[in-house]
Parts: structure tokens; sequence; C-alpha cells
């Protein structure tokens, strides 16, 4: 029996438009379609249970609704042509008639016909644009999930390897990867779907692992179940196979980081051309504005709009290809019954009680009032740990700093003037924002991520010993003490404190994942995880520890590689960038000093003529301030550019376009 709707058990909106919504889907998609079996395919790679039909028929829902909006903004748009323009349609399409009737009768109709063909495009596009807009995204997320299963499977594999020396079994090592969603994210995501499929749906685990090796979007998770399954079908050696799976995987992240440095070394050159194309244009346009007048809005749209396009169109070609370090880095381990990330901004164990009692009430506030006292007296602590938060003061400061500016008269209000003073003007209103938001953040998060390397650089040797220490017969915690007293450094003073906290009675996973919860790194995560998992099963834990810092140190190798591979992209970004400051400050002095100079002398060429010879009605000052603006936003694309090649963090760049950005003030002082 069907159940029965009420006012509250109403069904979702969508699922009444698709329902509305299914006899358009079954006229215009048969049941053999192939796109309707592509975007099936797409909607089990990205784990969506909507069956096609009906996610299809939604889809026609969003098409349908914004062509139609689009379709009645058309006949508006063109409607409001016709009335306040009043073109003559005629003249657009001239189209011989045969006779003056038909002429009349077309004359009749282009209204018409008008207003149905606006609306009719701008519709299509609204159709076309709802529709594909959650189609498109199936197979975005799809790709995005694919490119975070690849990045993570080296590092999941030799976790599960580890497990499996650790003596775990097949199946609780499926479970332990499922379970690690914070650390190994999509990977353990798959796992999960093959567990779940067993688990609540009475499937055969064999026919589980099948069906996820041909729906999951990574053909190297892919080839990495159906050589499981067929390990598991002949009874073999599971931990052999691990380790042999997790030496092919590190081979692969390597070779990928080989082509993906060779794809950006590709990046690089295509800048060299790309951001001297804009000073070329520029170059044109002065030119061709000497014999035939200004073009003021094509070299305004050159500086403003070209030049930020095309920076922005390169950093969007780098993410395409920039492996990035998947994850936030922090640990969720539901056994954990707090987590303290040793935040200026935590109030510490209390957080962990949720019990509404006046001493804990109590307990907050007072921890909360010595929070405050700590960061007013060391702001500077966390303004290391959370970079951001310097824009809290830095911003108004810098909103002062310009709102006093234009209110006493130093920048200009109207443009004339402004161009006559635009070094101070933009001075004012662009760098000194830059400069007083920009500096400190860039000063603090550098800090951060010295801090950060300071643990990850000595991870891998650290690990190393603790595997030296732990097979000679030492506990994990010993080994902990021993690695503290014979190294030097952040990581052994963390090493000591966990040895502490262990001691007056904090559980080993506890103190390891507040150690990395502190920190936050994603790749300090994954070698967490990894031991502490395994110490729970034995603390003779050798293998286990070689294997995180094996793993480790394939994540120094590959970030070597990255790092020396882009610091010659940089190179080149940075000479790009001075290259153009070159030439357009010799253009500045030897044409436009002459030409500055010929305006005075009244020959012609000067801000204040019209026109009537070379050069007449060239606005010096204005070019000048095409020029100093040009250089200046090439200055911040290029510093954003070289931070994201370099780490693929778009906020490394920070840095760079604070340098790069004196530079162009700089000449133009000295000029």
């Amino acid at each position: 029996m069907a159940a029965p709707t009420g006012a509250g058990m109403s069904r979702p909106a969508t699922e009444r438009v698709g329902d509305a919504l299914y006899p358009l889907y079954e006229r215009l998609f048969g049941d053999d379609s192939d796109f309707v079996a592509s975007v099936d395919e797409k909607l089990a790679q990205t784990l969506r249970d909507d069956p096609v039909e009906m996610f299809l028929s939604v889809a026609l829902g969003y098409g349908l609704a914004v062509g139609t909006v689009l379709w009645l903004l058309g006949v508006a748009v063109a409607y409001a042509v016709l009335l306040f323009v009043d073109p003559n349609l005629g003249a657009v399409v001239d189209i011989p008639w045969p006779n003056a009737a038909a002429r009349n009768a077309a004359e009749a109709l282009q209204v018409p016909l008008f207003l149905l063909l606006s609306g009719l495009v701008l519709g299509s596009l609204g159709f076309l644009a709802g529709f594909g807009a959650p189609v498109g995204n199936l197979w975005i997320q799809a790709g995005a999930r694919k490119r975070e299963i690849n990045v993570l499977m080296p590092d999941a594999v030799s976790f599960m390897y580890a497990l499996s020396i650790g003596g775990l079994n097949q199946l609780e090592i499926l479970e332990a990867v499922a379970e690690a969603e914070d650390v190994y994210g999509e990977v353990s995501r798959e796992f999960q779907v093959i567990l779940n499929e067993t688990g609540y749906f009475d499937k055969a685990y064999r026919t589980t692992i099948r069906n996820r090796a041909t729906q999951t979007p990574s053909d190297e998770f892919s080839q990495f179940l159906t050589d499981m399954l067929s390990i598991l079908s002949s009874g073999g050696d599971m931990t052999e196979f691990l380790d042999q799976k997790k030496e092919k995987h590190m081979r692969t992240a390597k070779q990928q980081q080989e082509a993906t440095l060779e794809t950006l070394q590709l990046f690089g050159e295509m800048y060299l051309t790309l951001s001297l194309f804009p000073l070329l244009l520029i170059i044109m346009l002065v030119s061709v504005s000497l014999m035939s007048g200004p073009k003021p809005l094509l070299l305004t749209g050159t500086v403003y709009a070209l030049i930020p396009l095309l920076s922005g169109g390169f950093i969007v070609m780098i993410a395409t290809v920039k492996q990035d370090d998947p994850g936030d880095g922090y640990l969720h381990p539901a056994d954990v019954e707090y987590r303290d990330t040793g935040s200026m901004l935590s109030l510490g164990p209390i957080e962990g009680y949720d019990d509404d009692y006046a001493l804990f009430d109590e307990i907050r506030s007072r921890e909360g009032t010595i929070q405050m006292k700590a960061v007013l007296r060391y702001p500077y602590r966390l303004f290391r740990e959370r970079p951001e938060l310097t824009l809290l003061l830095t911003v108004p400061l810098s909103l002062v700093v310009v709102g006093f500016a234009v209110a006493s008269g130093v920048v200009p209000t109207s443009f004339d003037a402004f161009v006559d003073h635009y070094l101070v003007g933009t001075a004012v209103l662009v760098y000194a924002p830059v400069y007083i938001t920009g500096l400190p953040f860039a000063v603090f998060y550098q800090l951060k991520q010295r801090e950060s390397a300071g643990i990850t650089n000595k991870l891998t040797d650290s690990l190393r010993k603790l595997a030296s220490a732990n097979d000679t017969g030492q506990t994990l915690l010993e080994s902990f003490g021993t690695v503290a007293e014979t190294s030097s450094g952040r990581l052994a003073r963390e090493f000591e404190a966990i040895r502490g906290k262990v001691v007056y009675g904090t559980s080993m996973k506890q103190a390891l994942v507040e150690m990395n919860n502190r920190y936050a790194v994603p790749r300090l995560a994954r070698s967490v995880k990894l031991v502490s998992e395994a110490q729970e099963a034995s603390s003779e834990i050798t293998d286990v520890l070689s294997t995180a810092a094996q793993a480790s140190e394939n994540q120094d190798d590959l970030a070597r590689e990255q790092k020396q591979g882009a610091r010659m992209q940089m190179v080149i970004i940075i000479m790009a960038f001075l290259t153009m400051l070159g030439v357009i400050a010799i253009l500045k002095i030897k044409f436009l000093g002459p030409m500055a100079q010929l305006a005075a002398s009244g020959g012609g060429g000067g801000s204040g003529g019209a026109g009537g010879g070379f050069g007449g009605g060239i606005d010096v000052p204005k070019l000048e301030m095409y020029f100093f603006h040009a250089v200046t936003i090439q200055a911040v694309a290029a510093g954003f550019i070289s931070g994201f090649m370099r780490s693929g963090k778009l906020l490394d760049g920070v840095k760079f376009a604070v340098v790069l950005l004196a530079f162009p003030m700089l000449v133009w002082l000295a000029t």
C-alpha cells in the first residue's frame, strides 16, 4: 500500500519536479541512450544514489526554469532596444524582396520576429546552462575524486600493508581504511561503499569488490581492486601483495610527478609569451594613436581587463595539473574524547564536556579569560598560528589611511586630477592597502609554514630512528624517549611531550593525535594515523615504522623534485615581469618624455592638443598612468603565479607580490 501523503510527509520539491518531467525525459532520451548510460556511470563514480531517470528529469526542470527566465529577459531587453534605441531593422538584414507586398509583409513582421528571436536565443542558452550545469558538475566531481584517489593511493596502500604486517586480517584492514576518511578521503569512501553493500545489502564480499572496480573513477584503484580480488580468490599472501602494490604506486607517483613537472615547464614557457602579449598590444596601440588619434578604450581594456584575465586563466591552467595534498591535516578518531589543537583560541580539555553544569560553565569562563589575556599579551603567537587574523587589524587600518588621504585632498577625487597625480593616487589607493594588509600576513604566513616545515623536514629521519630503536627491543614509548634525547628540533620536543603525556596517563593514540592536530599537515596526519593504528595491536611495530618512514621519504622526494622544477618556472615568470617593466620604463623615458617636452613647447603632440599633426591629441600623463598601472597589475599577477607554481597554494604568492610590487614604484620614482 502506498504511503499517504500529508502536510507532515511532503516530498522534496526536486522529486516532484522529477516526477512531473519524467514524460519529457522519456520522450527525449531512450532506454538505450549512450548519453543516459554515461550519466549513470558518472553518478556511480561520484557515489550518488540518484536514479539516472530522476536526475535527468530534475536537470530538465532546471533547464526549463532558467530558459523561461532568460526567454522573458530576452524579450524585455529586445523591447527596450526597440523602445529607446529604435534601430532600423530593415537595414540590418537587407533582402531584395520580389514585390512591394512582400516588403510590406516583412516590415510588419520584423518587430515580432525580432522579439521572438531574441527570446529564443537567450531562452535556448538558458536551457543549455540550466540543464548542463548539474550534468557537467558530475564530470567535474568525478574528475576531482579520481585525482584525489590517485594522489592518496601510495599512502593508503602503505597503510594497508602496515596493518597487514601488524597482524590484521583482510576484513579488518578494509574496515580500518574505511574508517580513516579524515586521512585517506575518497579512498576511504570507496571502501565504505564496499563494506556498506556487504553489511547492509547482504551482497557477497567478492561481488561488491568486483562491482566497485567497474564503478570507481580511478583506473589505478580499479586495477588494485581487481588484483586484490584475484589474490582473495586464489588464497594468496595478502601482505606480499600489498608490499608489491606499495612499491608500484610509489613508482607511479614519481612518474606522475615527472609528467606534471614537464607540463608545468611547458606552462612556464607559455607564460613568457602570454605575459608579453599585453606589452606588444600596448606598444601597437600607442603607435596607432600617434597617427590616427588616441585609443583610450582599447588601452583601458588591455590594462585593466586583458592582463588580469590572462593571469587568472594561467592560474586556472596550473590548477588543472598541480597535484595538491588532499585533506585538512586534522585527525578525528572516534575513540578520542576531545581534539586539543594547542590553539590559543582553544579552551583545552573543557571543550570535550557538553554537560550544562554551573561548574563547567565557570571553568569555561575562566579558561576563556586566561586565553584572552594570553592573546593580548602575546598577539604575535596568535597571528603566527592564524595569519588570516592579521586582516582584522590591517584591513580597518588601511581603510582609515585611504579615507584620511581622500578626505585631506591627498588623493584627487576627479578623474582628470587623478591622471595628473596618478603616482600619488595609486600609491595611496593601491600600494598602501597592499603593504598594510599583505606584509604582516606574508610574514606570519611564512612563520607558520616554517613551523610546519620544522616538523616535516625531520619526519623521515625520526621515523627511521623510531624503527631502529623499536627493533632493539624498546617499546614504542621508550623509542620516543630515545629519539627525543638523541635528536634536536621541534619534532624532538614533540616526541618528548608525547612521552611525558603517556607517562602521566594519556593514551598513546590521543597524544599522537594531539600532536598532529597542533600542526594540521596532511602528510604528517597520514604518518601519525599509520603509527597510531598499528601501535594499538602491538608495541613491536618496527616494520610499520619502516613503512611509515619509506612513505614519508617518498613524499620528501616528490616535494624536492616539485620545488626544483618550480624554481626554474618561477625564474621565467619573474624575468618575464622584469622584461615588461624594463620595456615600459624605456618607453616612458625615451618616448613619453620627449612627447611631454614637445607638448610643453606647443609642438602639437601634447596633452591638450586635439589633433592636427603627428601625435596630435596624445595625452602623455594618461599614457604614463596606463603604463604604470599595467606593470603594477603584472607585478601582483606574477607574484601570485610564482607562489602558486612553487607550492600549489595561492596564499604563498602574497610574499612574492609584495616584493615585486616595489619594483614599478622604484622605477617610476627613479625616472
